[in-house]
């Protein structure tokens, strides 16, 4: 059966919703150009990306619903179902998922109850499997609403996501510090961090991913010599008439 029409916001949510999404087009010399942060905007009204949020979107661009479900299906980070109020990630790319990531995963899983991108029946956890988030230095990695929490273990994931279900203040180990799902929208859609000690708030790569900024920079780096595999080091081999002698 064909869909009805998505049902529109409450008059108070669409005015102000339309206030805001005025504020975002503003900003592009092209309305087009607005789709991607008001599809944040209208993600940090509900906690996913609903059909009323892309009809909203469509009405204020000028663009067909189609148009808005292209691109709102077509990225990862906006949600097509209801979520938690925190998106909890674990990397399982390559260098975390031998350092632990996959085990941190699912250990989770059996903690929570839940499968990937399920959300816990409290609707305070969402629960998935995440792509190479560049912190590899500090792998295994877990993200919750895109903070890191660094050099996690499995006990160490279980206590986060215990924490952040019962409340609790929970630090990241390094940048902004923690809010809702529903705020992370909003920060995304473009507008001020509201956070205390948000914009101050700091945090480095790891020193491995910071060699080749040196190297940029006209910095040397000590000599390594990388040996074939199953070889011993080359300064060990004999060379020159020796080493002729020896064949």
């Amino acid at each position: 059966m064909p869909q009805l029409p998505a049902p529109d916001y409450p008059d108070d949510v669409r005015a102000r919703l339309e206030a805001d999404a005025r504020e975002i087009i503003a900003r592009y010399p092209d309305s087009r150009s607005a789709l991607l942060p008001l599809l944040h905007l209208v993600q940090s009204e509900e906690g996913h990306v609903t059909r009323t949020g892309m009809r909203f979107c469509a009405d204020v661009l000028r663009l067909t619903t189609a148009e808005v479900t292209a691109v709102a299906t077509f990225y990862s980070m906006y949600r097509r179902k209801p979520s938690g109020d925190y998106q909890v990630g674990v990397c399982t790319n390559t260098l975390c998922a031998v350092m632990g990531g996959d085990a941190i995963f699912e250990a989770l899983q059996d903690h929570l109850g839940v499968g990937n991108g399920e959300t816990t029946g409290d609707g305070k956890v969402t629960l998935e499997h995440i792509e190479c988030n560049a912190a590899c230095d500090f792998a295994p990695v877990v993200m919750v609403n895109w903070e890191f929490f660094d050099n996690q273990t499995v006990d160490s994931a279980k206590r986060l996501v215990d924490e952040l279900r019962a409340g609790a203040q929970v630090e990241p180990t390094r940048g902004a510090p923690m809010c809702t799902f529903k705020d992370t929208a909003r920060i995304l859609a473009g507008f001020p961090d509201e956070r205390e000690g948000a914009v101050e708030a700091g945090g480095s790569a790891g020193p491995a991913s910071l060699i080749g900024l040196r190297l940029a920079k006209g910095e040397t780096q000590p000599a390594r010599v990388v040996h074939p595999r199953g070889e011993g080091p080359q300064d060990d081999r004999p060379v020159g008439p020796a080493a002729e002698e020896g064949e």
